[in-house]
């Protein structure tokens, strides 16, 4: 597509847009936020949007100002009105896509909400959205009809931190659970493939119900290694501990846990006792928490995405395959 496009970031989203927009090369775009009575707002552009090719980011976490709705109804009406606006392409950039764990039914009338969330996107206008690390691929990208999916994964971002740091030392990949499997080997074929040498892999069974969390089986070598254990997210930690308490009993020398969003979710104290991993690397597609215990900052560790997401963003806007970028399993 002809010209630049046009960057916005809404509210919370900022500091994230700003690296995004630093890699493009351009400045972010003017916009309006209000606030009214009764929780009610607005927003709309500053900046001239007809028949541009226009990228919105904003990260769907829930915060002390804002909840995930609150942030996810904001990006929606931007959207329209940057539809209402005469732009001519409108994706939305969600680092962080709220509702993305309830993406199957598992009990009778369960919702499915990964698809009213597509529905929602769809409505709007939205004729593409891009995401990172989503919690199941497949969902994502099914649930979507008349909106282009692109989902990014940060299997590379991660192995390029980690490749960074490792020297000699014998290192295996461990998946917390069967549903994570593939994503712990693309980031493991990814070390390997930094490294040039063989890197291990392990797996851990898991079962959640009515929010309990169960399962005791750990198959795979660690003894002696640096374990890094890799999901998703980081919400209140009890996966992650279960997983370094595995790796430990297994004879692991150390356990790192690695995951694109660090949600933390009630400062997730369990995390930084002496159960919890030694230490965990998160992306910034969201920011760390205020509520983090003391502990956490010499634990906790930030990898950048920004500049990942500049050079996909340029491409889509250019209308070269993204691929190039990108480990895809």
């Amino acid at each position: 597509m002809s010209g630049d496009p046009v960057l916005f970031a809404l509210q919370g989203s900022r500091d994230i847009g700003e690296r995004v927009a630093a890699r493009i090369g351009l400045a972010l775009a003017p916009h309006e936020e209000r606030d009214f009575d009764a929780g009610e707002h607005k927003a709309r552009p500053l900046a001239e949007v007809g028949g541009r090719d226009v990228y919105v980011i904003h990260s769907l976490h829930g915060d002390r100002g804002q909840s995930a709705n609150d942030k996810l109804v904001r990006l929606l009406f931007f959207v329209g009105a940057l539809k209402d606006a005469g732009a001519d392409r409108v994706t939305a950039v969600v680092p962080y896509l709220a509702y993305a764990r309830k993406d199957r039914r598992t009990k009778p009338r369960d919702p499915v909400t990964t698809r009213y969330l597509a529905q929602l996107f769809e409505a709007l206008g939205t004729d593409r959205i891009l995401t990172v690390e989503a919690h199941n691929v497949s969902a994502f990208e099914n649930s979507f009809r008349l909106c282009r999916p692109e989902h990014i994964p940060v299997a590379g971002v991660l192995a390029d931190h980690f490749a960074a740091q490792l020297g000699d030392r014998p290192v295996a990949v461990v998946s917390p659970d069967a549903g994570g499997n593939k994503r712990a080997e693309l980031f493991r074929r990814e070390l390997e493939g930094r490294l040039g040498r063989e890197v291990g892999k392990a797996i851990m069974d898991k079962h959640r119900s009515a929010g309990v969390v169960s399962g005791s089986v750990f198959a795979g070598e660690v003894r002696g290694r640096l374990a890094i254990v890799v999901d998703d997210l980081v919400s209140s930690g009890t996966t992650l501990v279960r997983a370094a308490q595995a790796c430990r009993a297994a004879g692991a020398a150390s356990v790192v846990a690695a995951a694109a969003h660090g949600l933390f979710t009630g400062g997730a104290p369990a995390l930084f006792g002496a159960d919890g991993p030694d230490r965990i690397v998160v992306t910034d597609t969201v920011p760390l928490p205020a509520a983090l215990p003391p502990e956490a900052g010499d634990r906790i560790s930030q990898v950048g995405i920004g500049d990942l997401l500049g050079d996909v963003i340029g491409r889509l806007h250019r209308g070269e395959a993204v691929s190039e970028l990108i480990a895809y399993d």
